[in-house]
């Protein structure tokens, strides 16, 4: 049994302690440019104004209004009712992937994305991803009109100059015509650039994306591993299928009536979300995951420092065959692939822990040297991209950006403005998939129908409008062309009634394959092809765990949500393990010179325990050019030093000390608890023992020892309270992303975040002990306990925090004068202030964002977790108005609803036999800080681990 302290919490050497921090002047209230409106307007300006107005105007033509009926209602439709959400099942795509949501509608505009429960690649949950793409539909800086160069044009003017060189192509066949695509698994989109290649077969597609996975990936079922093994791969967070893998993965976490754990091993490079959730993690170079591969597979020696754990995670795979899953990441060589799909082959696990073999992506960086090298030669006429960004996220050694210029018309297709647009002739501005039709294939094969909630808000064009315009005129909706595609499939009398039923399910008709390795070769002859293992320091590239490759880079959420392990917001570093720190003499903040070969770039450092020895992570999609208000000025570019033959890691790099120094806005230390037992964690070994000593660390008082009044609660209706299972949380950070979505809780920007300022109602603290280089990760979500004696109720001299008869702490916002005394006397430090107006200063398109059942709050104002108040007022109306008690699980706040492992449950716990009180009861049950005699709402189960016996007496 282990009980986390204060000083077992992360905190690298040299963390800023705002002692440096520049002194705050009253102008840093507005952001940078902003100021007040000029009284003295003269004459000239107005005619100018009025002008730009009067072509304004016409931006409205651009915008290809549908056909439709103007029918009025016979009878009232039942499920429109002012004031109440409606809600539509759609998709969203990772990596080309579609993921099942389902989109809640207030008053005609989109509000709230969530899970679709039926769909398998999500069961309900979201990720931070999705979340945020709600941000980006009501983005000011998105593309908002046809663009020739830098003149505003329209649709129609982009199709006659593209009538013009397709006219050229045709007795070429399309000879000059490449497309150029991120990957994707679109059926509509399939068939039409299938299409476009029969109309002419001399025409080229090309994928490229720069983190897409290249290997085949097989689809896995966590629920039914025993033993788990993942070298590199970052199967619960980066994943195209990781919240189902996360929801299987903790479905084996839990303690049961059966007592029964999983077990999972982790050699990885770089902390990741899955390397922090595992039994056994060891920190090893990339490069040296293929000898471990090959230890397992041939039984092989390795380092004497991963001896014990390749034999010790051997015997467990060996002892559970068809129970067991082995899994390479998609930064691992193909080698490494074909070695663990053979491990899986002879443990028999093909067919049972993995279900099938979806056809894997092209090899994008061989597609795009093939497309660059004809763009050089001057035979490319027309250039197609859709989506991406290649001018910014190509490998440094191919010259995207010197071929682009040699293309005779150049078409880029994107929601935001950036790199690549600025160099092509002609931007279409895309529409956002809230905005559009279109369809999806997730990682098991089952198709989702994209549909709009939303007018587009702009000249905004869809993709398959886009391609449509190579292929025919005229160019058709992307509702026909869609419905198209799947009346051709299902050409019967009941295609109107399947059609509307996948629209409301949100997922139909799975398209699998049978479960196959699809080797050739033995495990020797796999083992035996060449392998370079050296000494020297290793760069790995990484996409962001908040802006991926660097499309998310203009999203003020992403940015200022903390990385998982860093807590740095707003910018990346360059992470380094504390022995190579050491050796080189260089400490968090400093400025270090990178070079690799023959490219050098400068990027800030941060000691990260946990990471490979002479490993350096670079995270990707920081240091744009060409980006909006948000992502400007943030970070370095990675994307500099990255080549086509070490996309994901490479060795030969050089550390040099510049000197200089750099301030990150970081928010590991802030709200600490000083000194206080708030972790509990233990094993599967100490709970069987004695199940009652883990979570009970701490004596706690009896309910009526206490120096408050002691009112005891009597209200016999509702309880509502909170419980949170350590042992399945991944620490993921939806649920803190999740809350600022239904909340309206507002970005303040990288300055005050390193202030302290961040505005967060629910924090995930990330925790570790044991030494630096063998580090053990916990994550523990922090919201509002709502104490039944709550210390901040006490100390507000204007009454503007309460209780209320069901145990909810509420904050009254217009009592509420700021003398944050409440937020002084929070142990839990869960209390935030309004130190700025910054809700005035959103565009009217960011205002749209807002949900309107939850109130703004303005300048000098305390907030915090309200446990969605909101959503419990709608489901006592709901109950009330069917006269019944509201039922278990009817009201799940947003981060319980966002969590992919259900590790957040909430309910009422005056109810003996709702899902919420019957955890409270179990021994494995505790309220942090709970001997202050707060008497929190908000409990915790301890976090449980079921390690190897055997190595844990290796590492003694």
């Amino acid at each position: 049994m282990r009980a986390v302290q204060n000083n077992g919490r992360a905190r690298p050497q040299g963390a800023p302690d705002g002692s440096a921090r520049r002194p705050y002047h009253s102008s840093d209230e507005f952001p940078p440019g902003v100021s007040e409106w000029p009284n003295d307007l003269s004459r000239r300006d107005f005619l100018r104004l009025s002008a730009a107005t009067v072509a304004l105007a016409g931006f409205g033509a651009c915008t290809k209004q549908p056909v439709e009926k103007i029918v009025p209602y016979v009878k009232e439709t039942p499920e429109i009712v002012p004031g109440k959400p409606l809600y539509f099942s759609s998709a969203t795509t990772f990596n080309g992937y579609a993921q099942g949501i389902i989109v809640k509608s207030r008053e005609g505009r989109p509000i709230k994305i969530e899970g679709n429960p039926d769909h398998p690649a999500s069961l309900g949950a979201t990720t931070i991803w999705a979340q945020a793409d709600l941000l980006d539909l009501y983005d000011p800086d998105r593309a908002q009109a046809v663009m020739r160069g830098e003149n505003i044009s329209t649709w129609n003017d982009f199709l006659r100059d593209l009538d013009v060189v397709l006219q050229a192509q045709q007795t070429g066949a399309g000879a000059g015509i490449r497309v150029l695509t991120e990957p994707f698994r679109s059926p509509t989109l399939s068939r039409q650039l299938q299409m476009l290649l029969q109309k002419f077969p001399q025409a080229k597609t090309h994928t490229w994306s720069p983190i897409a996975p290249n290997e085949s990936q097989h689809t896995y079922d966590f629920s039914k591993a025993k033993v788990i093994v993942a070298l590199d791969s970052d199967f619960l967070y980066m994943h195209p299928a990781a919240l189902r893998h996360a929801h299987d993965f903790a479905s084996t976490r839990r303690i049961t009536e059966n007592q029964m754990m999983s077990r999972l091993y982790v050699a990885e490079p770089t902390p990741t979300v899955t390397g922090s959730n595992a039994d056994h993690r060891i920190a090893v170079a990339a490069r040296d995951i293929r000898a471990i591969a090959e230890a397992i597979a041939q039984n092989g020696r390795v380092a004497p420092a991963l001896d014990a754990w390749v034999r010790a995670g051997t015997q467990d795979l060996l002892a559970n065959r068809g129970a067991s899953v082995v899994i390479a990441g998609e930064t691992q060589p193909p080698v490494v692939h074909d070695l663990v799909a053979k491990i899986n082959e002879q443990l028999g696990n093909f067919g049972s822990t993995i279900i099938n073999s979806p056809a894997g992506p092209t090899n994008h960086v061989d597609s795009l040297g093939q497309l660059v090298e004809e763009m050089k030669s001057g035979g490319v006429d027309l250039l197609v991209i859709l989506a991406g960004n290649p001018v910014y996220n190509v490998p440094a050694d191919i010259d995207f950006e010197g071929a682009l210029k040699k293309v005779k018309l150049s078409v880029h297709h994107t929601l935001h403005a950036n790199e690549t647009s600025h160099l092509c002739h002609w931007l279409i501005p895309a529409a956002h998939f809230l905005e559009s039709w279109s369809d999806g294939c997730a990682f098991d094969g089952s198709i989702s129908i994209v549909q709009p909630l939303i007018q587009p808000l702009y000249a905004n064009v869809s993709v398959h409008e886009v391609v449509g315009a190579l292929i025919e005129r005229p160019v058709r909706s992307a509702y026909e062309i869609v419905r198209e595609t799947w009346q051709s499939r299902n050409p019967t009398p009941h295609f109107e009634d399947d059609w509307r039923r996948a629209l409301s399910d949100g997922v139909f008709a799975a398209e699998t394959s049978e479960p196959s390795s699809s080797l050739a070769g033995s495990v020797e002859q796999i083992a035996n092809r060449k392998s370079q293992i050296e000494d020297s320091v290793e760069v790995l590239f990484r996409p962001d765990p908040s802006v991926l490759d660097g499309r998310y880079a203009n999203n003020g959420w992403l940015q200022e949500l903390p990385r998982p392990f860093t807590k740095l917001t707003w910018e990346n570093a360059a992470l380094i393990s504390p022995a190579l720190a050491a050796r080189e003499k260089i400490d968090n903040g400093d400025v270090i010179e990178l070079e690799f070969r023959g490219r050098k770039i400068k990027a800030p450092i941060w000691v990260q325990a946990g990471q490979a020895e002479n490993s350096v992570t670079l995270h990707l999609g920081y240091g744009r050019t060409e980006v909006g208000r948000i992502g400007r000025h943030a970070g370095f570019n990675a994307y500099a030093l990255r080549t086509s033959d070490a996309l994901w890691f490479g060795d030969g790099m050089t550390i040099r000390k510049t000197g200089e120094k750099h301030s990150f806005a970081m928010t590991q230390q802030h709200h600490e608890m000083e000194g206080r037992d708030f972790l509990r964690t233990g094993t599967l070994a100490e709970f069987l023992a004695e199940p009652k000593r883990i979570a009970k660390a701490e004596e706690e008082p009896a309910r009526d020892e206490t120096l408050y009044e002691p009112n005891e609660y009597e209200h016999r209706g509702y309880a509502w309270g909170m419980v949170i299972d350590l042992g399945t949380c991944i620490g993921c950070n939806a649920c803190t992303i999740a809350c600022q979505a239904e909340n309206n809780i507002p970005v303040v920007g990288k300055y005050q975040v390193a202030r302290g300022r961040e505005m967060h109602w629910i924090r995930v603290d990330t925790y570790s002990s044991g030494k630096s280089e063998k580090p053990r990760f916990e994550h523990q979500p922090v919201p509002c306990m709502h104490c039944e004696h709550a210390p901040c109720e006490l100390v507000c001299p204007v009454g503007a925090t309460v209780h209320d008869n069901e145990g909810l702490n509420l904050q009254v916002y217009n009592r509420c004068i700021g003398t944050r005394y409440c937020s002084n006397n929070c142990p839990y430090k869960v209390r935030r202030f309004n130190f700025l107006e910054l809700s005035n200063n959103l565009s009217p398109t960011e205002k749209l964002v807002k949900n309107p059942e939850v109130t703004v709050r303005c300048r000098g104002v305390m907030e915090k977790c309200t446990y969605c108040i909101q959503r419990i007022n709608a489901a006592r109306a709901n109950a009330e108005l069917e006269d019944r008690q509201i039922r278990d699980g009817e009201i799940i706040p947003a981060c319980a609803q966002v969590c992919p492992t259900e590790a957040i449950v909430f309910g009422n716990i005056h109810d003996p036999n709702s899902r919420v009180s019957k955890l409270k009861r179990s021994p494995l049950n505790y309220g942090m800080l709970a001997e202050l005699n707060t008497r929190p709402r908000t409990t915790y189960l301890a976090k449980m681990r079921n390690p190897n016996e055997a190595l844990v007496i290796s590492e003694l």
